[in-house]
Protein backbone atom coordinates (compact mmCIF):
# COMPACT_ATOMS: atom_id res chain seq x y z
CA UNK A 1 0.00 0.00 0.00
CA UNK A 2 0.94 3.25 -0.70
CA UNK A 3 2.37 5.75 2.48
CA UNK A 4 0.07 7.71 3.65
CA UNK A 5 -2.49 6.02 2.00
CA UNK A 6 -6.62 5.99 3.38
CA UNK A 7 -8.02 3.25 3.80
CA UNK A 8 -11.58 2.06 2.73
CA UNK A 9 -13.13 -0.58 3.10
CA UNK A 10 -16.06 -2.40 1.20
CA UNK A 11 -18.63 -5.24 1.11
CA UNK A 12 -19.69 -5.84 -2.56
CA UNK A 13 -22.78 -7.70 -3.23
CA UNK A 14 -22.97 -8.37 -6.90
CA UNK A 15 -25.45 -9.39 -8.77
CA UNK A 16 -24.01 -9.99 -12.64
CA UNK A 17 -26.79 -10.48 -14.68
CA UNK A 18 -24.68 -10.94 -17.58
CA UNK A 19 -21.93 -12.96 -16.26
CA UNK A 20 -24.49 -15.27 -13.74
CA UNK A 21 -22.57 -14.24 -11.23
CA UNK A 22 -24.17 -13.68 -7.73
CA UNK A 23 -21.53 -13.31 -5.05
CA UNK A 24 -20.03 -11.06 -1.80
CA UNK A 25 -16.93 -9.72 -1.95
CA UNK A 26 -15.18 -7.93 1.04
CA UNK A 27 -12.47 -5.61 -0.23
CA UNK A 28 -9.72 -2.82 1.26
CA UNK A 29 -8.88 0.08 -1.05
CA UNK A 30 -6.04 2.24 -0.17
CA UNK A 31 -6.74 5.60 -1.93
CA UNK A 32 -3.18 7.33 -2.75
CA UNK A 33 -2.75 11.01 -1.37
CA UNK A 34 -3.23 11.65 -5.68
CA UNK A 35 -6.05 9.54 -6.26
CA UNK A 36 -9.70 11.37 -6.49
CA UNK A 37 -12.66 9.20 -5.10
CA UNK A 38 -14.19 9.19 -8.64
CA UNK A 39 -10.67 7.14 -9.84
CA UNK A 40 -11.46 4.82 -7.07
CA UNK A 41 -14.48 4.05 -7.15
CA UNK A 42 -14.20 3.25 -10.82
CA UNK A 43 -11.41 0.94 -9.56
CA UNK A 44 -14.22 -0.55 -7.42
CA UNK A 45 -16.63 -0.35 -10.33
CA UNK A 46 -14.22 -2.15 -12.35
CA UNK A 47 -13.84 -4.94 -9.61
CA UNK A 48 -17.84 -5.49 -9.57
CA UNK A 49 -17.32 -6.02 -13.04
CA UNK A 50 -14.70 -8.54 -13.82
CA UNK A 51 -15.43 -10.12 -9.89
CA UNK A 52 -13.32 -13.14 -9.58
CA UNK A 53 -12.00 -15.05 -6.17
CA UNK A 54 -8.36 -14.29 -7.77
CA UNK A 55 -8.95 -10.58 -8.86
CA UNK A 56 -7.06 -8.44 -6.82
CA UNK A 57 -5.84 -4.87 -6.73
CA UNK A 58 -2.37 -3.62 -7.71
CA UNK A 59 -0.20 -1.26 -5.77
CA UNK A 60 -1.79 1.69 -6.46
CA UNK A 61 -0.85 4.91 -8.76
CA UNK A 62 2.88 5.18 -7.87
CA UNK A 63 3.51 1.27 -8.89
CA UNK A 64 4.30 2.29 -12.75
CA UNK A 65 4.79 -1.71 -13.03
CA UNK A 66 1.59 -3.02 -11.81
CA UNK A 67 -2.17 -2.36 -13.35
CA UNK A 68 -5.15 -0.99 -11.31
CA UNK A 69 -6.52 -4.41 -10.78
CA UNK A 70 -5.20 -8.37 -12.19
CA UNK A 71 -5.78 -11.67 -12.33
CA UNK A 72 -2.82 -14.24 -12.20
CA UNK A 73 -3.40 -17.68 -12.80
CA UNK A 74 -1.68 -20.53 -10.45
CA UNK A 75 1.35 -20.21 -12.38
CA UNK A 76 1.65 -16.73 -11.93
CA UNK A 77 0.71 -15.90 -15.61
CA UNK A 78 -1.08 -12.51 -15.91
CA UNK A 79 -5.04 -13.26 -16.88
CA UNK A 80 -6.41 -10.35 -16.81
CA UNK A 81 -4.62 -6.60 -16.47
CA UNK A 82 -7.36 -3.69 -15.92
CA UNK A 83 -6.22 0.09 -15.86
CA UNK A 84 -8.27 2.80 -14.94
CA UNK A 85 -8.37 6.22 -16.10
CA UNK A 86 -6.16 7.22 -19.51
CA UNK A 87 -2.92 5.17 -19.41
CA UNK A 88 -0.36 5.72 -22.06
CA UNK A 89 -0.62 3.77 -25.08
CA UNK A 90 3.18 2.36 -24.29
CA UNK A 91 1.72 1.31 -21.32
CA UNK A 92 -1.30 -0.22 -22.57
CA UNK A 93 0.97 -1.74 -25.47
CA UNK A 94 3.04 -3.55 -22.90
CA UNK A 95 0.05 -4.47 -20.89
CA UNK A 96 -1.21 -6.51 -23.96
CA UNK A 97 2.07 -8.18 -24.58
CA UNK A 98 1.89 -9.48 -20.99
CA UNK A 99 -1.57 -10.56 -20.24
CA UNK A 100 -4.01 -12.59 -22.06
CA UNK A 101 -6.51 -9.73 -21.42
CA UNK A 102 -6.60 -6.27 -21.20
CA UNK A 103 -9.52 -3.55 -20.39
CA UNK A 104 -8.90 0.04 -19.69
CA UNK A 105 -11.93 1.81 -17.94
CA UNK A 106 -11.80 5.58 -18.98
CA UNK A 107 -14.30 8.58 -17.25
CA UNK A 108 -14.31 12.27 -17.12
CA UNK A 109 -16.31 13.23 -20.08
CA UNK A 110 -14.42 15.92 -22.85
CA UNK A 111 -10.97 14.28 -21.27
CA UNK A 112 -11.64 10.75 -21.93
CA UNK A 113 -13.16 11.53 -25.04
CA UNK A 114 -10.25 13.67 -26.40
CA UNK A 115 -8.28 10.59 -24.65
CA UNK A 116 -9.89 7.89 -27.58
CA UNK A 117 -9.48 10.41 -30.43
CA UNK A 118 -5.80 10.58 -29.70
CA UNK A 119 -5.29 7.11 -29.30
CA UNK A 120 -7.82 5.24 -30.67
CA UNK A 121 -6.21 4.15 -33.58
CA UNK A 122 -2.77 3.13 -31.91
CA UNK A 123 -5.21 1.12 -29.77
CA UNK A 124 -7.87 -0.92 -31.85
CA UNK A 125 -4.45 -2.55 -33.22
CA UNK A 126 -4.03 -4.30 -30.03
CA UNK A 127 -5.75 -7.84 -30.11
CA UNK A 128 -6.65 -8.31 -26.74
CA UNK A 129 -7.43 -4.80 -25.43
CA UNK A 130 -11.29 -3.93 -24.64
CA UNK A 131 -11.70 0.17 -23.43
CA UNK A 132 -15.10 0.71 -22.18
CA UNK A 133 -16.23 4.38 -21.16
CA UNK A 134 -18.39 5.76 -18.25
CA UNK A 135 -20.37 8.36 -18.41
CA UNK A 136 -19.27 10.89 -16.84
CA UNK A 137 -22.91 11.77 -14.77
CA UNK A 138 -22.47 8.16 -13.57
CA UNK A 139 -18.65 8.02 -12.55
CA UNK A 140 -19.56 12.09 -10.42
CA UNK A 141 -22.80 10.49 -8.86
CA UNK A 142 -20.37 7.18 -8.06
CA UNK A 143 -18.14 8.96 -6.40
CA UNK A 144 -20.60 10.44 -4.13
CA UNK A 145 -21.01 6.75 -3.06
CA UNK A 146 -17.19 7.15 -1.00
CA UNK A 147 -17.33 6.31 2.29
CA UNK A 148 -14.41 5.16 4.43
CA UNK A 149 -16.65 1.65 5.54
CA UNK A 150 -18.84 0.82 2.40
CA UNK A 151 -21.85 -1.59 2.04
CA UNK A 152 -22.66 -1.57 -1.46
CA UNK A 153 -25.19 -3.80 -4.05
CA UNK A 154 -24.17 -3.55 -7.57
CA UNK A 155 -26.33 -5.22 -10.44
CA UNK A 156 -25.29 -5.56 -13.80
CA UNK A 157 -27.21 -5.77 -16.85
CA UNK A 158 -27.13 -5.30 -20.08
CA UNK A 159 -23.62 -2.53 -20.41
CA UNK A 160 -25.66 -0.98 -17.11
CA UNK A 161 -24.26 -0.70 -13.56
CA UNK A 162 -26.64 0.58 -10.77
CA UNK A 163 -24.72 0.49 -7.31
CA UNK A 164 -25.93 1.92 -4.26
CA UNK A 165 -25.49 1.90 -0.47
CA UNK A 166 -29.46 1.51 0.21
CA UNK A 167 -29.96 5.68 0.78
CA UNK A 168 -27.90 6.42 -3.00
CA UNK A 169 -27.42 4.99 -5.83
CA UNK A 170 -26.13 5.67 -8.90
CA UNK A 171 -26.22 4.21 -12.45
CA UNK A 172 -23.53 4.14 -14.55
CA UNK A 173 -23.16 3.77 -18.17
CA UNK A 174 -20.42 1.66 -19.63
CA UNK A 175 -19.89 1.68 -23.27
CA UNK A 176 -17.21 -0.03 -25.20
CA UNK A 177 -15.43 1.95 -27.32
CA UNK A 178 -13.13 -1.51 -28.64
CA UNK A 179 -13.27 -4.79 -28.15
CA UNK A 180 -11.20 -7.60 -29.10
CA UNK A 181 -10.61 -8.74 -32.60
CA UNK A 182 -11.71 -12.28 -32.79
CA UNK A 183 -8.97 -14.59 -34.57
Amino acid sequence: MAPNATIFKAVLHIADVDRHYYEDHTVTLARHPSETDERMMVRLLAFAQHAHADLSFGRGVSAEDEPALWRKDVTGLIELWIEVGLPDEKTLRQACGRARQVWVYTYGGRAADQWWKDHAAGLERLKNLTVMNLSIEGSRVLAGLARRQMDLHCTIQDGQVLIGDGTNAAQVEVTALTMPQSP
